[in-house]
């Protein structure tokens, strides 16, 4: 017993120790991967826009005097040519009479004074006539043709200005509410009475970063320029509208405060149905925020992946490949259009390259994984392929392809942690 108890002070003066206990090594961790493939993806981008009448007319009124009546419903939808209101009639046909007396007097005036020229011309071969008498008689014959000329002028305008006793609705339309009511006095410079906006087509009007402009003209081309993209309304409630419309102008000026572009385009706005009293009811309004969506008539072939596959650090995005010694390595990618579960990949990785999707958190690279199927991540519609939202005022937030641009935002993955 003694020579234990000095043999184990000896162990451990000299500071050896037992040999630690050796574990196997546990075997690699499952992960799910899928194939990166080529698939056929309708490129879009999304923009913020507004609604605006094709047609807008400020109804003012052209003479002055008393309103007498409102023929319309206020909010109610009006045809070219109906009577809206109508100003007092009796002073300017009063005026339209006394113009046309005016007349009857120079047409007499001018037929005396033909009559006379007639007279004065029989006798200048005469020893009683004169070429002064004849000279002063075609002068006057001239002077009240002016004079006539000059009436009927008058009467023509005081015509127009009883026609304008009739204010009619020059286009068709939604019409407005009424900022004067009858009894009051209106005139050229008491202001609108009323707001007439066509209701169909409408047009839709976006702003658009000029470098997206640049990328877009570039991507269409070649493809039918305007006829290669549709547009496409998704309303404030976020339901899509049903009618798609037509790219038909880009600004020719630049705005030198957000250095955006501006690009309209033509969208139906049927009615939806039985008009609501005299008002008719249709799904645009003049004036409405909407997102714009512009989206490539013909699909076009990408490399993608699922996005629950793509993570992210300080150096841009990545994802780990599989080899075919089932050992994971790291491969930056460059993304295009995304949505919340695809990826579209622009560089970094091959057709039918392995991607690990399931068990992110157990890999690290150059690690040996046991790969198997990937759950089936839930299915989207190709055509909400987007490149992100652009803000109506800040060129920086308008789509170029990539997520840092207003695409799906990538899923909350920290980079792969190392265990």
């Amino acid at each position: 017993m003694p020579r234990l108890l000095a043999a184990l002070l000896l162990t451990v003066l000299l500071g050896v120790r037992p040999a630690a206990a050796q574990f196997p090594p546990g075997p690699p961790p499952a992960v799910g991967v899928v194939r990166a493939k080529q698939e056929p993806i309708t490129q879009t981008n999304e923009f913020i826009g507004r609604i605006q009448a094709t047609d807008r007319v400020n109804l003012v009124a052209r003479v002055t005097g008393f309103l007498e009546q409102r023929l319309f419903t206020e909010g109610a939808e009006v045809n070219k040519g109906d009577l809206l209101y109508v100003v007092e009639k009796p002073p300017f046909e009063a005026d339209v009479q006394a113009k046309a007396a005016a007349v009857s007097q120079a047409q007499a005036q001018l037929a005396n004074a033909e009559i006379t020229l007639r007279r004065g011309e029989a006798l200048l071969h005469t020893p009683a006539g004169q070429q002064s008498t004849v000279d002063t008689a075609r002068a006057t014959q001239l002077s009240d043709q002016a004079q006539q000329m000059q009436a009927q002028a008058n009467l023509r305008a005081s015509e127009i200005n009883l026609g304008y006793t009739d204010i009619r609705a020059p286009i068709g339309g939604k019409i407005g509410q009424t900022a004067v009511t009858i009894g009051n006095v209106v005139g050229p410079n008491s202001g609108t009475l009323t707001t007439i906006v066509s209701q169909d087509p409408m047009y839709v009007v976006f702003p658009i970063a000029f470098r997206t402009a640049l990328d877009l003209r570039a991507r269409y081309a070649d493809k039918g320029g305007f006829s290669a993209v549709v547009i496409k309304v998704q309303l404030p409630n976020g339901r899509m509208y049903g009618q798609t419309g037509k790219l038909d102008f880009v600004n020719n000026t630049i705005s030198a405060n957000t250095d955006t572009i501006m690009l309209r385009g033509t969208i139906p706005n049927p009615s939806l149905g039985p008009s609501v009293g005299k008002a008719m009811v249709r799904e645009l309004t003049d004036g409405e925020f909407v997102n714009v969506i512009l989206e490539g008539v013909q699909p076009i072939e990408a490399l993608t992946i699922p996005r629950a596959a793509v993570l992210s650090d300080q150096a841009g995005d990545y994802v780990y490949v599989v080899d075919a010694k089932n050992k994971a390595e790291q491969t930056r990618i460059q993304l295009g259009q995304s949505t919340p579960t695809t990826a579209v990949v622009m560089s970094g990785l091959k057709e039918g390259e392995m991607v690990i999707t399931d068990g992110l958190q157990k890999v690290h690279p150059g690690q040996t994984v046991s790969p198997g199927p990937a759950s089936v991540p839930p299915s989207v519609p190709r055509n909400a392929m987007r490149a992100g939202a652009t803000a109506a005022a800040s060129p920086s937030g308008a789509a170029s392809g990539g997520p840092a641009n207003g695409a799906a935002p990538p899923p909350a993955h920290s980079p792969a942690r190392r265990d």
